[in-house]
């Protein structure tokens, strides 16, 4: 049985406690964290629908491979260019601004169409003319349908008739100060649908004129300048 304290002596106690700051009681030492545990996800297996997918995917990603190389090829052996659309010349016979500003007038215009590819065949399905005088349309004009075989030309007359146009009247104004000037400017859009055949391979696309057209006062007004680009 232990001493207690207050029968001991203080030289005791103090050894006591010498003894205990020395040697500390062993504190527990938490334990150890187990390893976390690996959950595995059940494996789905591959269904045929899957695979069909992925071969269509897979052969439809090499046709288009394919089909893009040998458009490339064609692009490359054929050179498509689309066809011109140029104003040959043309004729103003006649225009009267009258009062209220309206305009009759009359122009005569040829136009060369040319095809200038060498392996390509075109169809003109559709084909309209405009005339504009500053923005404003004066006159129109459908041309049948006809057909150009490769590097030929074709000369097409269009007669433009202009039949009570109102003019606002600061273009009336502008028109006659034009014809006293002796230049009269028209402006020529062209919108046509064109068929283009490749051998065996066919495909359609719009194809749009801009003439700017000079003449010289009527009657028998002559075609002094142009500009014309095609796209």
């Amino acid at each position: 049985m232990a001493t207690p304290y207050h029968l001991q002596s203080p030289r005791t106690i103090i050894a006591k406690l010498m003894n205990m700051k020395q040697h500390p009681a062993a504190l527990p030492q938490p334990p150890e964290p187990e390893p976390p545990k690996l959950i595995l996800q059940p494996r789905h297996r591959t269904t045929p629908a899957m695979w069909c997918a992925a071969i269509f995917c897979f052969a439809f990603s090499i046709l288009l491979i394919i089909a893009g190389v040998v458009i490339l090829i064609v692009f490359l052996v054929v050179k498509p260019r689309a066809p011109s659309f140029d104003a040959a010349s043309a004729t103003l016979n006649a225009v009267y601004v009258g009062s209220p500003p309206y305009v009759n007038g009359d122009m005569t215009l040829v136009a060369n169409v040319s095809n200038p590819n060498q392996k390509i065949d075109v169809v003109f399905r559709s084909a309209a003319v405009e005339l504009f005088f500053r923005g404003r349309l004066m006159a129109a004009q459908a041309l049948p349908p006809f057909a150009q075989r490769r590097g030929q030309s074709r000369i097409v007359d269009v007669r433009m008739v202009s039949s009570q146009v109102m003019l606002p009247p600061d273009l009336a104004v502008e028109m006659l100060n034009q014809m006293k000037s002796n230049r009269v400017v028209y402006t020529i859009r062209g919108k046509f649908k064109v068929q283009a055949s490749i051998w065996f391979w066919h495909y359609t696309y719009w194809m749009y004129a801009l003439c700017d057209l000079e003449l010289t006062a009527p009657p028998c007004g002559v075609l002094v300048a142009r500009r014309c680009s095609t796209r």
